[in-house]
């Protein structure tokens, strides 16, 4: 079974003439509509209009194939400079062109209010409503022509390189660690993120170490990492006119800031409590005083079973056949193609993600599986949003060819579920009370601990909007109350306050 991405799909294009092809479709649709009004005033011009852009996204997105290709790379070599310097040159070449086109959605997001009411309703342009919705909400935030070519511009430098940067650094890091049999061996940062879930206290302390060694290492590059981000962002917001830090990425989401607010409240008052009692049951089950921070995640119980990757697709596939022939379908597919990236390696990104390009590449999963029941339900998870992505492929417009992020979990975080409930089928009693232990955990993480994340970042942007720079003591004491906030009093944060760092 291939446990490494085939590039295939994407190396039998000649880069060279592909970027001959972007170019010349991006300087025609510029020459064709740049000095052309209609398509501001007519549904059937704008219809037209609107197929030509959609092409731009369907053939050439991101820089097309070489754009994508390079982009994986960068993944699986985080400090390979050649291949770094090869996105580089594709990305600032993609960028130029996006300016050059940049024109059409400023001008479309001017038109009057009671323009846009005629395009949303007419029928003609039915498809493309929910694009010429989001254009038309987020057009009062847009800049004049020449400032938002400043911004696509400065983009890289500002923030890209800077994420890139300690993604980088902490890539190459390795550490010599107890295993799960006791052997001092040689492991990457992600590989002892998993060795500290491990039910050995000395596995998971020794791992804990390495992983501290790691960040404090790494502490002060990150400061200034994340000063420029914050800083970059506040600029932005300013000239945008955005009031607040996250409205921005409500817009983008089609969701109100209400709507927003008065879930996190909700979250963050009933919801901790929930998590606080949980974790006070969790500290009592395993015989600990306290939990470690970096100890919350200790598998409880024993869930009989081999997790290795080929024993995991096997039950992955027996899932998705049962839920619908179509799921499995795809499923084969990216394991026979050649899609999923397994195992972890130095110089490897760590984490797990699930990426589409455009309607016509191919869908790309990297995992770090290290034989663990939680990367049984990382690959159910990544492959929800494969799916997920291959259905839109059948049905939407390139440029509608996403997911907001306010719906994006819903298809990965079902399939988890649903490898859960085989999983079920399966256990004694004993077992039965451990993965539900850990279903519980999941929906813990996934609910308020991403809901004491937001309140992380969100007064990290504020504090910084009145102080200009942030020490990284002073985000580390931030981060260790909003952790210490969902988790409560049986969870000891004392070590976590370096943790935000190794957050792209």
């Amino acid at each position: 079974m291939q446990t490494e991405w085939n590039f295939d799909a994407l190396l039998k294009t000649d880069f060279k003439k592909e970027r001959k092809e972007i170019e010349k479709a991006h300087f025609d649709f510029r020459d064709k509509w740049k000095n052309n009004s209609d398509y501001l005033k007519k549904p059937e011009v704008l219809k037209n209009a609107l197929d030509e852009y959609n092409n731009l996204f369907e053939n050439y997105y991101g820089g097309g194939s070489e754009g994508y290709y390079y982009w994986l790379k960068q993944t699986q070599e985080e400090n390979n400079v050649e291949i770094r310097a090869k996105y580089g040159e594709i990305s600032d070449f993609f960028i130029k062109l996006g300016n050059e086109i940049q024109f059409f959605s400023l001008n479309l997001g001017k038109i009057l209010e009671e323009k846009q009411k005629e395009f949303l309703e007419s029928k003609l342009l039915k498809e493309y409503k929910n694009f010429l919705k989001i254009l038309f909400e987020t057009a009062k935030y847009q800049l004049k022509e020449g400032e938002e070519k400043i911004l696509s511009l400065k983009s890289k430098p500002s923030y890209e390189l800077w994420t890139k940067m300690v993604s980088s650094l902490l890539a190459k890091e390795t550490r010599i660690v107890l295993d799960e049999d006791g052997k001092k061996v040689e492991k990457t940062y992600p590989e002892m993120i998993t060795l500290m879930m491990s039910q050995n206290k000395k596995v998971r302390d020794s791992s804990a170490k390495a992983f501290n060694e790691i960040l404090d290492k790494y502490s002060d590059i990150a400061e200034f990492e994340l000063n420029a981000i914050l800083e970059d962002k506040k600029i932005n917001d300013e000239l945008r006119g955005f009031s607040r830090a996250d409205e921005s990425r409500h817009k983008e989401d089609l969701i109100e800031t209400e709507v927003v607010d008065t879930l996190i409240k909700s979250i963050s008052t009933k919801g901790f409590e929930i998590s606080r009692k949980f974790y006070k049951l969790k500290s009592k089950l395993l015989n600990l005083k306290k939990l470690k921070y970096y100890e919350r995640n200790i598998e409880y119980g024993k869930i009989k079973g081999n997790f290795s990757y080929d024993n995991s697709v096997d039950l992955v596939r027996k899932v998705f056949y049962a839920l619908d022939k179509k799921f499995g379908d795809i499923f084969e597919s990216y394991i026979k193609n050649g899609q999923i990236d397994v195992f972890p390696k130095k110089g490897k990104s760590g984490g797990a993600f699930c990426q589409n390009w455009s309607v016509k590449h191919p869908t790309y999963i990297l995992l770090n599986h290290t034989n663990k029941l939680n990367d049984v339900k990382t690959l159910a998870h990544e492959l929800g949003h494969g799916i997920n992505n291959e259905l839109m492929k059948e049905k939407q417009k390139a440029i509608n060819f996403n997911t907001p992020n306010s719906t994006a979990e819903v298809a990965s975080t079902f399939m988890e579920d649903f490898v859960l409930q085989e999983l079920l089928k399966k256990v004694n009693e004993e077992e039965k009370l451990a993965v539900l232990f850990q279903k519980i955990e999941d929906d813990i993480t996934t609910i308020m601990r991403q809901v004491a994340i937001y309140n992380f970042e969100k007064e990290l942007h504020e504090t910084y909007r009145k102080e200009n720079y942030l020490s990284k003591d002073k985000i580390g004491k931030m981060f260790r109350k909003n952790m210490e906030d969902y988790m409560g009093e049986f969870v000891d944060c004392s070590e976590c306050e370096n943790w935000w760092i190794y957050w792209s």
